[in-house]
């Protein structure tokens, strides 16, 4: 899954693709490069954000879409919001998955939505907003009580007939570096509820804490890291920005999982 931020402050690459032309031309070198998914988002949630509203959030996606869904058609968009406007338009234009940060705790109607739409939903975990959710997070078994989380929320989706359900256990959104370790250490907990387990450890402020404090855009290496033991503990999506290094660290995953 390759990341596209239309907004002006993501944490790494913000205000770089938010133009429809750049845009595109970034999502033809990230499929160029191996993605399978394009996750586009109008929002910025690395922490500190400030939110946006709807008709901005709208303004910054849509015009992408409209040009994108139609010339990728070979390639599965996804809309990353929490905003049922936004989703739905998405959804309208060809979208075909719903990456919700809140994971239905701002918009339970998107389990609806994406019944009606024959969607899938990246049902994600996280604790408080943006703004504050790295003020002090505190949980007595984070492993116990984000797979609670996704056992409740799994139920109330396929209780509306939702069909594909991805699971995101939200590294980084109202976590520690402890929380965010003990999370990758125990993805194989995540595995056992039966879905298929999505992982955004791309370039995240973890990998900076660990290595002495490097910058956003010295992380791939760190990234590598993290994700390949994710694979190897048995997650089967990496939302990343580094495209072409994540497809190859999964094409040598694979060819010694074969022989296994």
């Amino acid at each position: 899954m390759g990341i596209l931020n239309a907004t002006p402050d993501s944490f790494s690459d913000g205000g770089k693709f938010n133009a429809v032309e750049s845009a595109l031309d970034r999502i033809h070198i990230m499929v160029e490069e191996g993605a399978d998914i394009i996750d586009i988002g109008g929002e910025s949630t690395r922490p500190n954000a400030d939110p946006v509203s709807e008709q901005e959030e709208l303004e910054r996606v849509i015009p992408i879409l409209e040009k994108a869904v139609p010339i990728f058609s070979g390639v599965h968009f996804s809309i990353d919001t929490t905003k049922y406007e936004v989703a739905k338009q998405a959804l309208e234009l060809g979208v075909q998955i719903v990456n919700d940060v809140s994971g239905l705790q701002k918009e339970p109607r998107f389990a609806d939505l994406c019944a009606e739409f024959d969607a899938s939903y990246v049902l994600m975990h996280s604790k408080g907003e943006p703004k504050t959710m790295q003020k002090n997070p505190v949980y007595e078994d984070v492993i116990a009580e984000i797979s609670a989380f996704f056992r409740s929320k799994v139920g109330i989706l396929q209780s509306k007939r939702v069909k594909d359900i991805i699971l995101d256990p939200g590294i980084g959104f109202g976590k520690t570096l402890q929380h965010n370790l003990k999370i990758i250490a125990g993805l194989d907990k995540f595995v056992k509820i039966g879905f298929p387990l999505l992982i955004g450890a791309s370039r995240k402020s973890m990998i900076g804490h660990i290595l002495d404090g490097i910058p956003a855009d010295e992380r791939l290496t760190g990234t590598i890291a993290v994700h390949y033991h994710a694979l190897i503990n048995g997650a089967k999506i990496l939302r990343v920005h580094d495209v072409k290094e994540a497809s190859d660290s999964i094409r040598i995953f694979n060819a010694i999982q074969s022989q296994s």
